[in-house]
């Protein structure tokens, strides 16, 4: 069906509304008929959001989903790359945002928590901090595959030393899975916490996200297994 009049000023109006309202009063199939106009020129989106809201079942979905079952819905290259894009730039702007706030070292779980948005492979993120929990680094030292990641040990014990960090967190993801740690997750969390302590470097946290659920190892039953020694007791 050729491009009408009619739908470019839909489209028009669609962007009158949100700039004079805001996006909260659109609904997230209007949000995301906006959103494709920028990846589809001249061409009624809202019969495609439908479709996408319907098919990937949530909005956050639909921006997640693969690459390869967009293109099922007729998507090119270039469309496609604008989807994508959404997920990655809302973590870049959370991670920006949050460097201007100070660091909450007892709720870590929401400062890493969007530090994975978007991201639909497991990765391990550190966190070095000096004697006041100021932050010294802060960024991805590891990308592994869906299921597992390799923990750099000696790249986190260089880092440490090289920012002359007094504190560590790490975190890492089980995308698809549950905030839950493995019995590896255990015992990597064994292995850094035993390293760090080489160079007089304390790990202070091990966090897990996954999906909108994070758990703190130091703050949760699993702190007597890493945190806590049989001295101190």
């Amino acid at each position: 069906m050729a491009y009408s009049h009619d739908h470019g000023g839909h489209r028009k109006r669609m962007r009158q509304k949100y700039l004079e309202n805001g996006i909260d009063i659109f609904t997230e199939h209007e949000a995301l008929e906006l959103y494709l106009y920028y990846a589809i020129p001249q061409k009624d989106t809202n019969a495609l959001a439908h479709r996408l809201l319907k098919h990937f079942g949530s909005f956050s979905a639909v921006f997640d989903s693969s690459p390869s079952l967009l293109k099922e819905f007729g998507l090119t290259e270039y469309q496609i790359t604008l989807l994508k894009l959404m997920p990655d730039l809302a973590r870049i702007y959370l991670v920006d945002h949050s460097k201007t706030k100070p660091i909450e070292i007892n709720n870590l779980c929401k400062y890493f928590a969007d530090k994975f948005v978007g991201r639909t492979n497991e990765v391990m993120y550190l966190l070095l901090l000096d004697s006041k929990n100021k932050e010294l680094f802060s960024g991805v030292i590891s990308k592994g595959s869906i299921n597992s990641t390799d923990v750099p040990i000696k790249k986190i014990v260089e880092l440490s030393l090289s920012y002359n960090a007094k504190a560590v967190a790490i975190a890492h993801n089980h995308p698809g899975g549950v905030a839950l740690p493995s019995q590896q997750d255990i015992v990597t969390t064994n292995r850094v916490n035993e390293s760090l302590k080489l160079i007089n470097v304390r790990l202070i946290d091990h966090v897990i996200v996954a999906e909108d659920d994070a758990i703190s190892l130091a703050q949760s039953i699993y702190r007597h297994q890493v945190f806590i020694s049989k001295d101190d007791d």
